[in-house]
């Protein structure tokens, strides 16, 4: 028998994986935050040189996987409760809590100081200060503190476009904080309309969510309000300098679907819902998923085609 099948026979089944560490990461949010990241970068009034990109988005991802692991380190114990999270790396055993902390800030380190010199020190300072604020701010305290948790939070998947462009530029300025608006007004429709099909999970793991602390009343009234403000926000951004006719086409008929869907989710009721399990509200979430990618697609476009005279007013 050859050492490779000697060591290979050591190997318990139930060891971690690959897949099972790059699961803490949550792969589905890091992707979004390198989407709206890279828009920031990309949208900036300056060019960066490729190598430099490529490392500032790739910093900015190890980020947003190390704030991952350490909300899954914190949360593993309602994350064992909820139906929607209990199949996770910790949950379900595949991981140890405590190397998800490990991985977390080891990965929270690596990332803010590589991007600090790949880029800049306020890149580098500004992503550390939104995993702090994630972690810290949110998961530890806000999350099961108050049922304006998700308003409040949403701030810290907001900020990786404004990370984008100050690694871009080192400097601040209103578009980068237009692109946070805007992902900071969709996070509460977005995920209240997840808890109002979800609601049982939030109840079970005793998480103040707006469905649990309120009901569902009061949660359909929030969506349609902050959808209001955010379809206002949003094809005002049009006329921004990140703004143009391409981006406001794509605005003036996502919100027009967007506001339509809030405003079904607003007329029903209870035994309207329960009857049909909650068909409209999961198209509204469904819908908002591609809501935030298609505008960011959009204010990337715009920014794409500014060389040539073509993005833009």
């Amino acid at each position: 028998m050859s050492d490779a099948s000697i060591n290979a026979s050591n190997i318990r089944e139930d060891e971690p994986s690959f897949g099972d560490y790059f699961a803490l990461l949550k792969p589905r949010v890091m992707s979004l935050v390198v989407f709206t990241a890279l828009v920031g970068l990309l949208a900036a009034p300056v060019g960066v040189h490729p190598v430099i990109g490529f490392a500032a988005i790739l910093f900015i991802a190890i980020g947003g996987g190390a704030s991952g692991a350490l909300n899954m380190w914190w949360d593993a114990d309602i994350d064992q409760v909820m139906k929607r999270t209990k199949s996770r790396p910790i949950p379900a055993g595949k991981v140890e809590a405590g190397e998800a902390l490990s991985l977390g800030l080891a990965l929270s380190g690596l990332s803010c100081i590589m991007l600090g010199l790949a880029t800049n020190l306020f890149a580098g300072a500004f992503l550390a200060f939104t995993i702090f604020f994630y972690v810290v701010i949110y998961t530890m305290w806000l999350k099961r503190a108050t049922p304006q948790n998700i308003v409040i939070g949403g701030a810290a998947g907001a900020f990786p476009p404004v990370i984008g462009w100050v690694a871009a530029t080192g400097t601040m300025s209103v578009e980068p904080w237009l692109m946070f608006a805007l992902t900071f007004m969709w996070t509460p429709p977005h995920f209240w309309a997840l808890a109002l099909f979800m609601r049982s999970d939030y109840d079970d793991a005793g998480v103040p969510m707006l469905t649990v602390t309120h009901g569902r009343r009061a949660t359909r009234i929030h969506i349609l309000v902050y959808t209001v403000l955010l379809a206002i926000l949003a094809v005002g951004t049009a006329f921004s300098g990140i703004g143009g006719p391409i981006y406001l086409a794509v605005a003036a008929v996502l919100n027009a679907l967007f506001l339509h869907g809030a405003w079904k989710i607003f007329r029903r009721d209870e035994d309207d819902s329960e009857a049909d399990n909650f068909k409209v509200e999961r198209s509204f979430f469904k819908l908002s998923l591609l809501y935030l990618f298609l505008h960011f697609g959009a204010i990337l476009v715009e920014a794409l085609l500014k060389p040539y005279g073509l993005g833009g007013w």
